[in-house]
C-alpha cells in the first residue's frame, strides 16, 4: 500500500478559504477602527476649533462695530489671528484648511454690530460618509458640541457629546 504525502486540493482550497474569511473580518474591524478613530478625532477638533473662537474673541483681533467687544473669526483667521503672522495661531494650519483626518470643517461667522450679537456656527462632516466616519458634529458660540448619528446634518438641536 502507497503512503500518502502532502495535502489534496480540496484540503488546500478549504484552508485558503479559511484564511480568506479570517481577512475579510480583520479588514472590516480595521476599517470601522479607522472611523471610530476619525469620529473621535473631529470630536477634538470641534473643541479646539471652539477654544480658539472664545480666544480670538477675547484678544478682539476683529471688531466690526468698535464697541470693544470682539468677533469671531474664520479658520483661516484662527490660523493667523493677526494677518501679519506675528500673533501665535489657535488652531493648527492642517485643520485651519477645513479638512483633517476624513472630517471636512465649515466656521460661519456672524459679526456683532448695534442689535446683533456676534456669533458663529461650525460643522464637522465626514469627507466621506460610511468611509470616514458616520456622525456629524456641531458647535456654535454656546461651546456645546453636538452630534448625530443617523447621517442627517448635525445642528442646535442635536444631542450633546459627552
Amino acid at each position: 500500500m502507497k503512503s500518502r504525502q502532502g495535502f489534496t486540493l480540496v484540503e488546500l482550497m478549504i484552508v485558503v478559504a479559511l484564511i480568506a474569511i479570517i481577512a475579510g473580518i480583520a479588514v472590516i474591524n480595521l476599517v470601522r477602527s479607522r472611523m471610530n478613530a476619525n469620529e473621535a478625532a473631529a470630536a477634538s477638533a470641534m473643541r479646539s476649533i471652539s477654544t480658539g473662537e472664545i480666544a480670538f474673541q477675547t484678544a478682539a483681533f476683529v471688531d466690526d462695530d468698535t464697541d470693544g467687544n470682539g468677533d469671531y473669526g474664520t479658520l483661516p483667521q484662527l490660523v493667523n489671528p493677526d494677518g501679519a503672522g506675528q500673533t501665535a495661531p489657535f488652531i493648527d494650519p492642517i485643520l485651519g484648511n477645513g479638512n483633517k483626518l476624513g472630517y471636512v470643517y465649515t466656521v460661519s461667522v456672524t459679526l456683532g454690530s448695534g442689535a446683533v450679537a456676534p456669533a458663529y456656527t461650525c460643522f464637522g462632516t465626514p469627507a466621506s460618509p460610511g468611509r470616514t466616519g458616520y456622525r456629524q458634529f456641531y458647535v456654535d458660540d454656546s461651546g456645546v458640541i453636538r452630534f448625530t448619528e443617523d447621517g442627517s446634518a448635525a445642528g442646535p438641536g442635536s444631542s450633546p457629546l459627552n
